[in-house]
């Protein structure tokens, strides 16, 4: 059996080699992402295979994990992420909270801090 840890190390490890497929397939069909605590962003594997297709087309796209917390179905990544954003290449904190059922994510939850340029 995964564990929902190994679910959200898998979905990371993909982010990071720009593995769409290896990505989506941590997520469930109807998964819902929010920017935290309730602003939906996503509903769903296609709107979410779109939102990270064009996230990995930076060309400096990297979620760097600083700590992870599990508990029961609940993961928690404090990550610092780097971004190509409109001003230029910078970095920004996030915390992701990822809920994990039967081997899937079926809801996440992302906080940011302020983005800071290189």
């Amino acid at each position: 059996m995964t564990t929902p840890t190994e679910i959200v190390a898998r979905q990371l490890d993909a982010y990071n080699a720009r593995d769409i497929e290896t990505f989506m397939a941590c997520w469930a069909t109807e998964a819902e992402y929010y920017a935290f605590p309730s602003e939906l962003l996503a509903v769903g594997v296609d709107a979410i295979r779109a939102r990270h297709l064009v996230r990995f087309a930076e060309p400096n796209l990297h979620r760097r994990l600083l700590h992870r917390l599990a508990v029961g179905n609940l993961v928690v990544d404090h990550e610092i992420v780097t971004r190509n954003f409109p001003d230029g290449v910078g970095t920004v904190e996030v915390v992701a909270i990822y809920e994990v059922e039967v081997g899937k994510i079926v809801k996440a939850w992302f906080k940011q801090g302020m983005p800071k340029l290189a």
